[in-house]
């Protein structure tokens, strides 16, 4: 099962994904994508860290190369998120395909794993934002539709509580 949690920043998707994650009974792998800049990124890394504590995940950094993700197909992987890996193939890497290479990833994980929820930003106000932030939010708008395609579950976060789009899911409630 392919679930695609969509929201705006500070929305909820991170915690209402763990508690989906923490009611499904299988080995709980997080593939954590940010890169944590500046002390902005180092506290969000940290909150994250605290939110799934307990949990029973094993965490596995991966900012640009969802193969490093060792999961069985009884797995359960939580992609933290869809956003910092495009935005890390596009800045970090400099790639020029990096919304191909983000999909394929995403794509090659979800036949690796029982259920793969990953996690995304929607809503990017790109107003007074410079050519490549506006280009960025642009490809992820687009890879963010064809992953909803690809989903058999779509759920948007929408003040703080989950909003079922596509499919059914019995972990929302």
């Amino acid at each position: 099962m392919f679930i695609l949690l969509t929201g705006e920043n500070d929305s909820g998707k991170s915690r209402c994904a763990e508690r989906m994650a923490a009611q499904i009974p299988s080995r709980r792998v997080y593939a954590a994508t940010m890169i944590p800049f500046g002390a902005e990124g180092r506290a969000r890394r940290e909150k994250h860290l605290r939110q799934r504590a307990g949990l029973g995940f094993h965490t596995v950094e991966c900012p640009c190369d969802l193969s490093l993700v060792a999961c069985t197909p009884d797995d359960l992987v939580l992609l933290e998120d869809v956003s910092n890996l495009l935005a890390n193939l596009i800045f970090t890497r400099g790639d020029p395909s990096a919304e191909e290479n983000a999909e394929s990833q995403i794509a090659a994980l979800r036949k690796r794993c029982a259920v793969l929820i990953a996690v995304t930003i929607t809503g990017i106000d790109d107003r007074g934002c410079d050519g490549e932030t506006r280009k960025y939010a642009a490809a992820l708008n687009r890879l963010n539709s064809r992953l909803a395609l690809l989903a058999d579950v779509v759920v948007e976060m929408r003040s703080g509580s989950p909003l079922l789009k596509k499919g059914h899911c019995p972990w929302i409630g």
